[in-house]
């Protein structure tokens, strides 16, 4: 296990390279074991949940090799193992995105109960009535059991708008005979990205982007060459870290598209930045002042399916807003324990009201102290890093396995930057 040290209190100065999607890999990798010849991955971050999901396919059969630093070869053709192994699955909630893949491809999956953030119920019913309806017979034994003696199409209408149970009704349907309609389909930019690789092997998926996707059935797909697009939640992330260390930071290799709702966002705390071609540059001298709503009510940023604003970036907003003149509420409406860790920052000098798990009213700004700190889940640990990095004095936070689930070399990349930060093997 390791832990950050950080001496907060210092801008930082440079470049970074965005990573590749964590959301776009883990459901690519799974869609790989659906392909009778390679698959060839590129842009996937070197992150613990990839290298988890890997050993899961290793686990069924497939032979995995990496061509480079962030490229990887998938080739599932002789695999047909069935079982994922209980120990891989409860590293990473991502393990149910093979119930799709290894249904539609050999009849039968057998998956225990996936693992995960600690970020409050996160449900599992959408994905089993949307394979149920495709023809799946489901008994749950301590582990889900899945069988199918062809999957066939079927019109959906999924009972909330789930990415992972639309890319397992996804790649379910890419294989299954006839057409399927999904509607109420997530349509975030990992979701695209899992259709346009089916389609890369051989797939039918139309209507990319919206929620609705129609999907004709193939009898098998084969291998493909296929990059995943950036993660516009470290993208996120790093604009929140820019802003409230009052530095000057180029980020490299984003999406603009995938930044319009993100851009509403920071712009009510008085945030912004400037597009250079593929990349953007947050400068300092930032007004970092609440915008309020007409009429001067108190504005919120709240999280909405796509295209709205990204639940997973509530938490860095949260520590945003407690360095920015004024009061907003913080509505994190998906998740009921993701804004538990707020009490940490309250202990750092934050002044937060949290009203209930899903809403906090943050005012600002506020003088941090440093602390010592223990990551929840992927994105509350980055935001405490943050909160660190803006702090006077020095914090050091435990349990960063959690962290680096989700973001790549973290403590070297922001090292690059300047910043004053450690990892410590405890």
């Amino acid at each position: 296990m390791y832990k950050y040290r950080i001496e907060g209190g210092y801008p930082l100065k440079g470049s970074v390279r965005i990573s590749g999607n964590k959301n776009s890999a883990l459901p690519c990798i799974a869609a790989a074991m659906m392909a009778d010849s390679a698959v060839i991955l590129r842009n996937i971050p070197e992150i613990e949940d990839v290298l988890v999901m890997l050993d899961i396919c290793k686990a069924l059969g497939a032979t995995v090799e990496r061509l480079g630093t962030n490229d990887w070869q998938i080739d599932a053709a002789a695999a047909g193992g069935t079982e994922i192994p209980l120990d891989l699955a409860g590293k990473v909630r991502a393990s149910i995105l093979f119930a799709g893949p290894i249904l539609a491809r050999f009849g039968r999956v057998q998956l225990p109960p996936p693992g995960g953030d600690v970020i409050g119920r996160r449900r599992l019913d959408t994905h089993l009535l949307a394979l149920e309806e495709l023809g799946a017979r489901i008994e749950i034994n301590g582990a889900f059991q899945f069988v199918a003696n062809k999957l066939k199409g079927a019109d959906l209408f999924l009972d909330e708008a789930s990415v992972t149970a639309t890319e397992n009704a996804v790649m379910a349907a890419a294989m299954a005979e006839g057409r399927t309609i999904i509607r109420n389909a997530a349509s975030e930019p990992h979701v695209q990205d899992v259709c346009r690789m089916l389609n890369a092997m051989g797939a039918s998926v139309s209507g990319i982007g919206s929620n609705i996707l129609t999907i004709d059935g193939v009898s098998s797909l084969h291998g493909a060459d296929f990059t995943i697009g950036p993660d516009f939640m470290e993208v996120g992330s790093f604009i929140g870290l820019a802003a409230v260390t009052r530095s000057d930071l180029l980020i490299q290799g984003v999406n603009h598209d995938d930044l319009r709702m993100i851009k509403l966002g920071f712009a009510k705390l008085g945030i912004s930045w400037q597009r250079e071609g593929e990349n953007l540059r947050v400068s300092p001298g930032q007004l970092m002042k609440v915008q309020a709503d007409l009429g001067g009510q108190i504005p919120k940023i709240d999280d909405a399916p796509w295209p709205g604003f990204p639940p997973d970036l509530t938490s860095i907003m949260t520590v945003v807003a407690t360095q920015v003149e004024g009061t907003v509420l913080i509505f994190e409406k998906m998740f009921e324990s993701r804004m538990f860790f707020v009490d940490k920052l309250i202990g750092m000098g934050a002044r937060i009201v949290l009203c209930d798990p899903h809403r906090a009213v943050v005012s600002g700004p506020a003088r941090l102290r440093g602390s010592d700190l223990v990551s929840p889940d992927v994105r509350a640990g980055m935001a405490m890093v943050i909160a660190a990095l803006c702090a006077e004095g020095t914090s050091v936070i435990k349990n960063v396995y959690q962290i680096e689930r989700g973001y790549e070399h973290l403590s070297e990349r922001l090292r690059a930057l300047g910043a004053c930060i450690e990892r410590i093997q405890e």
